[in-house]
């Protein structure tokens, strides 16, 4: 192996493929998809209408700094389904909760 090669980091790619491939690892991973598909969620409803954080804010009757931490994701902790319903209701929108069912490997997991 080239001094080259030995001192390359790996890609963000082949660090999170090595990373799954411990179980705990990739339990937990697994554990804040639900998290991060709910933050990917307000960004994109808020974009789609046009309307900023600080508009959101206004509109939560909030800082902007709480819209901003609820969106980035800086924390794994969800966000209260409070502030949840509140920021749908900023977009002029409701919250729908949906359940599906799960696989046999999911099940297993659990």
């Amino acid at each position: 192996m080239s001094s080259t090669n030995r001192n390359k980091r790996p890609s963000f790619k082949e660090f999170k493929e090595e990373a799954l491939e411990k179980p705990e690892v990739k339990r937990k991973y697994e554990e804040l998809i639900p998290v991060y598909e709910i933050r990917r969620k307000l960004i994109e409803m808020r974009l789609a209408k046009g309307l900023t954080q600080a508009d959101i804010a206004k509109r939560m009757n909030t800082k902007k700094s709480n819209i901003s931490r609820m969106e980035c994701g800086e924390k794994a902790k969800l966000p209260t389904f409070d502030m949840i319903n509140r920021y749908a209701a900023a977009l002029d929108c409701k919250v729908s909760i949906n359940f599906e069912p799960i696989g046999p490997e999911e099940a297993e997991a659990h």
